[in-house]
């Protein structure tokens, strides 16, 4: 006798209420909150970009020795009132930097309405005497300025014009100690540079090439006695009692 395996029909799934959606005020609770988030952004950009509210209230100048801080506002030329996020920062520091004594400067925003300008002028190595002043040179061999008398402690330099550079390569290398000494540089040509120290002694130190070595070598040299330190060779280096 066959039996048959009752089959059991799967419970009616129980019914699900339809979903229903946020409220009305829920709906337009979300509008209002979108709508004054839109609009505070709207007026904090248009405050910032187009409104003086956050604009140039001050230029502040740091660094300046020799210039003035008057001098580098003229012409930094700054309007009161500019935006601060819409100043071109690189534009101004253009500006700045074509006055012949900065040597760099570096131009920040400083919110609520500053703008700080720091310059770093250019310093001298050596002086150029000439019937109309003392020209200033600097480490690159830049003649950037005119004074009426030379300022202590900056050697002398007299050179052809295509010296110049390579004189000043020389003066900025040596160490400190013996740069101070230096009270006269001549270079009557890039390979003939030529250092007058304290107490009339000379160095010829001839091209800047070697000149750590140079250094070096005539640092014993200097412990001699003589007047005239050869160091264009420094493999052969001399001391004499006068010139050649």
């Amino acid at each position: 006798m066959s039996t048959r395996t009752a089959r059991r029909r799967p419970a009616p799934a129980a019914r699900r209420r339809p979903s229903r959606g946020p409220s009305r005020r829920t709906v337009l609770r979300r509008r209002l909150v979108a709508i004054l988030v839109l609009v505070g952004v709207t007026a904090f950009v248009v405050t910032v970009w187009f409104t003086p509210a956050l604009g140039v209230r001050e230029v502040e100048v740091a660094g300046v020795v020799d210039l003035t801080e008057a001098q580098v506002r003229e012409v930094a030329a700054i309007d009161e009132g500019t935006p601060l996020v819409q100043l071109d920062t690189r534009a101004v520091a253009d500006r700045v930097h074509r006055l012949p004594r900065v040597a760099g400067v570096t131009v920040e925003r400083v919110l609520p309405s500053t703008v700080r300008l720091t310059v770093d002028e250019r310093e001298p190595v050596a002086v150029v005497k000439a019937a109309d002043g003392a020209h200033l040179v600097d480490a690159t061999g830049l003649d950037y300025a005119v004074v009426a008398s030379p300022p202590d402690g900056v050697p002398e330099l007299t050179a052809q014009p295509n010296a110049v550079a390579a004189a000043v390569s020389v003066l900025t290398a040596v160490p400190e100690s013996l740069r101070r000494e230096v009270s006269l540089v001549r270079a009557g040509s890039p390979a003939d540079i030529r250092l007058t120290l304290s107490e009339g002694r000379e160095v010829r130190w001839g091209s800047p090439e070697d000149t750590p070595r140079k250094a070096a070598v005539l640092d014993v040299l200097l412990t001699r006695n003589g007047t005239v330190f050869d160091v264009s060779s420094p493999e052969l280096p001399t001391v004499s009692d006068g010139p050649e």
